[in-house]
């Protein structure tokens, strides 16, 4: 069974859970290291925590929810090995699988509504990497990462 990580901060608690209880009907087993009562927290604290588990190996991605999705992308993405993207509907969740080997997804609670929601993570669990052309580039992305980029 494929290990999915999830996180959130206190603006994403109810989106948490529907979108961790429609993952585990998909098949999958949810790590879930967000926060799950409300309490003013640090969005990058969690975006770390989970990210750390992608790159340890104890999951293959990771689904970050807070406000819009855009800060746990930016803290996400610090994150050596991980290429997150914040995306508002499906057809960018499914890109940056297919293009960028992204392996962590980010949206908002306060952006969009749960069946979008559910929409963006099926299309982003669905997608694989397509390779080819596209591998360049990731590498490029690798190298930049590497303070190699020429």
């Amino acid at each position: 069974m494929k290990k999915i990580v999830m996180a959130n901060d206190h603006a994403a608690i109810d989106m948490k859970f529907k979108i961790k209880e429609y993952v585990e009907s998909l098949g999958y087993e949810v790590i879930n290291v967000g926060i799950d009562e409300f309490a003013h927290v640090d969005y990058p604290d969690f975006a770390y925590k989970a990210c750390s588990i992608i790159t340890s190996g104890e999951a293959e991605l990771g689904i970050l929810i807070c406000g819009t999705g855009i800060g746990m992308s930016v803290a996400a993405n610090k994150v050596k090995g991980i290429r997150a993207c914040a995306c508002s509907e499906p057809f960018s969740a499914r890109m940056s699988r297919e293009h960028n080997d992204a392996n962590v997804i980010c949206f908002g609670e306060r952006v969009i509504g749960i069946e979008t929601a559910k929409d963006i993570v099926k299309a982003f669990l669905d997608a694989k990497f397509q390779g080819a052309h596209h591998v360049a580039r990731v590498e490029k992305i690798k190298d930049i990462e590497e303070g190699k980029y020429k």
